[in-house]
């Protein structure tokens, strides 16, 4: 079953701790210095916070999480079909994860990623930059890989 995956850039990860988990009426399943993530059933969704230098305030981009490499073809085949450039990372880390993704962003700039999680990582993972996929991603965002050139021309005005 698929969930709909969020992740904001926040000022004060602490701070954005106990609104999120007041919010939620749920602790996060994942907290560490500079990230936390909410694995929530009701509603379905992975809800990531992330601080510093990595992190934009707002937010950063949306995904589909996938639990089988059965649902990740069927989105990859989608993000295929959506006539806009797909980039596909293959395997990484990113958010103390190690998943295997791929990248598109919608006609507006909104980036969307499509992931399987594979297991845990002891580090936050490498922040390329989303801004030459889109113009409203910061440079520093966590944790897209950077576009081909004709993306970004795409993804805005020209």
């Amino acid at each position: 079953m698929k969930r709909l995956h969020v992740h904001v850039g926040v000022e004060n990860i602490d701070q954005s701790i106990r609104f999120y988990s007041t919010l939620f009426a749920s602790e996060p399943t994942v907290v560490k210095p500079d990230y936390a993530k909410w694995m929530l059933d009701d509603p379905r969704v992975n809800f990531a916070i992330s601080a510093g230098g990595h992190a934009a305030r707002g937010i950063e981009h949306l995904g589909i999480q996938v639990e089988s490499q059965d649902e990740l073809a069927e989105v990859y085949g989608r993000l295929s079909a959506a006539d806009r450039p797909v980039l596909e990372e293959g395997a990484t880390t990113c958010c103390y994860a190690r998943s295997e993704k791929s990248w598109i962003a919608d006609p507006q700039g909104v980036v969307w990623e499509a992931f399987l999680t594979n297991g845990d990582a002891t580090d936050y993972g490498n922040s390329p930059k989303l801004s030459v996929l889109s113009e409203n991603a910061a440079d520093d965002t966590c944790c897209a890989p950077a576009m081909p050139s004709t993306a970004a021309k795409s993804a805005c005005c020209g």
